[in-house]
């Protein structure tokens, strides 16, 4: 059996797809790119997919992550560039690596988002940001399916801080005033989302924009305490291909014609 890593985007009007949404279009771009899957046994079997820390609902991502598992060897670039055309424009596979190490939704444990205030002048977001960062608790309400629950934003902050520029969500109008955050979060229990780190910045500086927030996911992985940075999930099985002989399959797989 052969593990794939694939890091997928949702961009534009595909960031409101949801989860589910999302694992219905993939498996059926897993059967029109005919590729080998494996499956789990019982009596409903299912495909082999394993989908690690999904981004909320309405919210864009550069970093989406998944683990397929295959009963043949197949090359990763060409397994990408088959998906990838199988899938809307917006759901985009940009990255295939075969797994050669073990716990990918271990090393995710932290994201850098990038939240952009339309309607907020920049100059008004900088004492927002102090405020919040010297704030020991910053406690902030969520609607979940057993009530209101209460709980602190502020402790899963690693960094929150005003951006000059942006590098997503150019679907977006620019003729007006607008304030970039961009903020690294570290993935605790209860989660904290960039909606609740809004809410935040409401509770201690009265911060409200007068439209929602257009929210992107640029990055996640490890978390690194001493430079405050999120690193890639899938460097190590990258630095596995590169010092690991290719298997049988693997070989195969490559010269196999197309």
């Amino acid at each position: 059996m052969q593990r794939i890593r694939l890091r997928y985007t949702k961009r534009g009007r595909l960031r409101f797809t949801s989860h589910r949404d999302f694992q219905r279009a993939f498996e059926r771009a897993l059967r029109r790119a005919e590729v080998p899957m494996a499956y789990s046994a019982g009596f409903t079997p299912h495909p082999k997919v394993s989908y690690a820390n999904a981004a909320p609902t309405g919210t864009g991502s550069e970093a989406e992550y998944l683990e397929i598992a295959l009963t043949e060897a197949r090359d990763p670039d060409k397994l990408r560039a088959l998906l990838d055309e199988s899938l809307p424009a917006g759901l985009d596979i940009v990255e295939a690596v075969e797994a050669h190490t073990a716990g990918l939704a271990d090393r995710l444990t932290a994201s850098v988002w990038e939240l952009r205030l339309d309607g907020v002048a920049p100059a008004d977001v900088g004492p927002a940001v102090v405020a919040f960062n010297a704030a020991e608790t910053v406690e902030v309400q969520r609607m979940t399916k057993n009530g209101v629950r209460t709980f602190d934003a502020r402790a899963a902050v690693a960094s929150l801080e005003s951006a000059e520029t942006h590098s997503s969500q150019a679907d977006r109008p620019t003729d007006q005033p607008c304030a970039i955050l961009r903020l690294v979060v570290r993935h605790v229990t209860p989660a904290v989302r960039p909606d609740d780190v809004l809410s935040g910045l409401r509770a201690v500086a009265d911060l409200a924009p007068p439209v929602p927030a257009a929210v992107t996911r640029l990055a996640q992985g490890l978390f690194d305490e001493e430079t405050g940075t999120v690193t890639d999930p899938l460097a190590p099985d990258r630095e596995a291909a590169a010092t690991e002989p290719p298997t049988a399959g693997a070989t195969a797989a490559a010269t196999a014609p197309e």
